[in-house]
Formats: structure tokens, sequence, C-alpha cells
């Protein structure tokens, strides 16, 4: 595995998150590591991973005691996967909120005006992405490494910093 920072290994850590579209947002409650679905709303420019959050529910308060957060995506069916670490911050920008507002956000409020509705910034400081060509490819590659008894060369493990 190499630990490259070329801008196309950036690209692609980008370009699998905005496929993926939902991440498993992992947060430290006390000891403890919780973590829960949440739709991504990605701004490569800004180099931010947007979340609308409730203000009912204890992830705000685990990331008020500890930034310190991962993004998980995976898509197990083309056997790409993405792990983020960085920092997040929740806030009340209602004009963030208005714009981030759509479809996956329907699901769990009426509206855009819900007044405990969050949103979650996460900058990301490091990455390292899974991408393989696919799962039966993935599959016919490791069932032949285990004829051969060598190791598959099942796609690309980057380290990237972002």
């Amino acid at each position: 595995m190499a630990n490259d920072n070329t801008v196309a290994d950036i690209d692609r850590t980008w370009e699998l998150m905005k496929k993926i579209g939902f991440a498993m947002l992992v947060t430290r409650d006390g000891e403890k590591l919780r973590a829960r679905p949440m739709a991504a709303y990605l701004d490569r420019d800004a180099n931010t991973v947007f979340f609308l959050s409730d203000a009912r529910r204890h992830k705000d308060d685990e990331i008020a005691a500890n930034p310190n957060v991962n993004l998980s995506f995976a898509d197990a069916g083309d056997m790409k996967f993405v792990s983020v670490s960085g920092t997040a911050v929740v806030s009340n920008d209602r004009a963030k909120i208005k714009e981030l507002f759509g479809t996956p956000a329907k699901a769990w409020w009426d509206s855009a005006e819900d007044p405990n509705i969050r949103v979650l910034k996460f900058t990301p400081d490091e990455a390292e992405f899974w991408d393989s060509p696919g799962t039966v490819i993935s599959y016919v590659k490791m069932a032949a490494a285990a004829v051969t008894g060598t190791r598959p060369d099942i796609g690309t493990n980057r380290k990237v910093a972002i």
C-alpha cells in the first residue's frame, strides 16, 4: 500500500465518496465508538462534507466532547470503500440547512424550518480507499490466488492526505 498524495488519488477519494453518498459517521461516546448512517453532502472546493443532524440525538454532544470523527463509505456490491478521518463541528446555520435540505432530509423532518435540524460540518485530514474492479472479478482473482498460493491483485489501496 502506497502513501501517495497524488492529485489522482485525492480526486479518486472524493469521487468514491460522492458515488457512495452515504457514510457511517463514527463518534466517540466516552470510551465507546458509535456509528450511524448519514447522507453526505460533499463540497470538494471547501474540503468539507456536510450532514444534516437532529439536535435531539446524541451525536451533537459526542462531537462537542470530542470533534475527532471518522466517516466510512462502503459500496460492498462494487467492492469500493473509503475511510476518512477528520474533525467535525455542529452549528445551527439556518441558511446552510435550507441549502442542503432535500429528499434524504425529508425522510426525517417535515421541512427545513424544523428547529431541531443542525448542520454537521466535517473537515477531512486523511483518507484511505480501496477501489476494486467489482465483486465478480475480485472473487475470481481470490479463487485463482487460493489455488495458486499467490496473493490476489484486487484493486487499488491508497492512503491520502486531503
